[in-house]
């Protein structure tokens, strides 16, 4: 019996600095993926907010905190009225006054929050403005096992390797991918799925913001590193794609990869 779920890509342009603007133009294309019959859908790194630091510096704090409850709470209206699952990438308060977390937020098909997932590798200026995260949960949907790694954590191979030996079947990446490397974001994507057999989507930003081109291009890859969907450069686009989850379990049969592994061997990865 095969387990088909429907992947929700919203790539997205967002107005940097502009919170509410970008909340109902999620909003608008979320609604779009919801009538193509998503059953899960992402969007893009930072999506509330814009991604360039180098012009909002800690407006990005400020706004990540003024509007957090905010798009928390309208994310999961839409989330419980539609019946979907949604990944929605931007800041997410911590416990302690004034720190932020360039987040994941995973809200399920009742609007509840599951949890969420902090970026564990900051890049540049995003060491200024946000406390990088220190774990890689799995979350367990209805339709499988999900992780989440958002944009610079694709390059780091253990990162997704720590959430397949958790049981993920799907890795999302939201990104905002700037233009010029491209050709990492299109290897890496394929490298992580094959390496721990399971599906890569990658959903990426896209628009201009400044001297900062995010790209688009986002795309999904099967366990064999394959591109199944790919979304077109520098054009904002929704797809609704549909994957099977049973293709997970048939490769780790036929390519022994995870059972073959021998972690005795591999210590000197763990040291410092």
């Amino acid at each position: 019996m095969s387990r088909i779920v429907n992947i929700g890509i919203v790539q997205m342009d967002s107005k940097l600095g502009d919170v509410p603007y970008n909340i109902d133009h999620a909003k608008s294309l979320i609604d779009i993926a919801v009538k193509a019959g998503a059953n899960i859908i992402c969007l893009p790194e930072l999506f509330a907010t814009g991604y360039n630091l180098s012009v909002l510096k800690d407006n990005v704090v400020k706004l990540s905190i003024q509007y957090y409850e905010q798009i928390c709470q309208e994310i999961s209206d839409i989330a419980k009225h539609n019946k979907v699952y949604i990944i929605a990438p931007f800041g997410e308060k911590g416990e302690v006054s004034g720190v932020v977390y360039n987040s994941a937020l995973l809200f399920d098909d009742e609007g509840k929050m599951m949890g969420s997932f902090a970026k564990t590798h900051l890049w540049t200026l995003e060491r200024l403005y946000f406390k990088e995260g220190s774990r890689y949960p799995v979350f367990e949907t209805k339709y499988g096992k999900i992780g989440i790694m958002i944009c610079y954590d694709a390059g780091f191979p253990e990162a997704c390797r720590s959430l397949c030996l958790k049981g993920a079947e799907i890795v999302f990446v939201p990104a905002a991918w700037r233009k010029q490397d491209k050709d990492m974001w299109d290897l890496n994507l394929r490298q992580r799925s094959l390496e721990n057999l399971l599906f890569t989507v990658g959903v990426n930003r896209v628009g201009v913001e400044e001297d900062l081109r995010l790209f688009g291009g986002s795309k999904i890859c099967n366990p064999r590193s394959e591109v199944i969907c790919e979304l077109p450069i520098d054009k904002e686009d929704i797809t609704v794609f549909s994957i099977d989850l049973d293709e997970v379990v048939d490769q780790r049969i036929q390519i022994p990869y995870l059972r073959d592994r021998k972690p005795w061997l591999y210590t000197k990865l763990v040291e410092m």
